[in-house]
């Protein structure tokens, strides 16, 4: 088993927060406590409530700078590939502290742990095509 960081731990929890709320819609303040509440491995909370509420009040912006990047509308995504995405996404757009290859890197992992067979390629692609305009300056270019 490897050790995960609490920041790790939280964003997989992210993923599953975003996921829930995609599939099942509900409160979203309901969904975060119940995340946060969960006692499996420790979590950053601070962390965790800061991606999941601000992810879904940028969502219609991340759908814009997500739909570019792949060959399909995102309503034609999996629920969790969206999640992973939305996750990618806002850290590439918002995070500028934590480096593109980490963003990408932990979407991946979260992919091939949480995603259909596959998937990962379709956020790979989407990510570093990201990165390419999201992080110009970080990617010297």
């Amino acid at each position: 088993m490897t050790f995960k960081t609490s920041k790790q731990r939280s964003r997989e929890r992210v993923v599953q927060a975003l996921y829930q709320y995609l599939v099942s819609g509900g409160e979203v303040l309901q969904i975060e406590q119940q995340f946060l509440n969960q006692k499996q491995g420790k979590i950053s909370k601070v962390f965790f409530s800061n991606l999941f509420i601000n992810i879904l009040k940028n969502r219609s912006l991340l759908d814009e700078i997500i739909v570019p990047t792949i060959s399909r509308e995102t309503e034609q995504l999996g629920s969790v590939e969206h999640a992973i995405l939305y996750l990618g996404a806002f850290e590439l757009k918002f995070s500028p502290e934590v480096p593109y290859k980490v963003v990408i890197n932990e979407s991946l992992e979260l992919a091939k742990l949480y995603g259909a067979e596959g998937a990962y390629k379709l956020i790979n692609a989407s990510l570093d095509k990201l990165a390419q305009t999201l992080r110009k300056v970080e990617l010297g270019s």
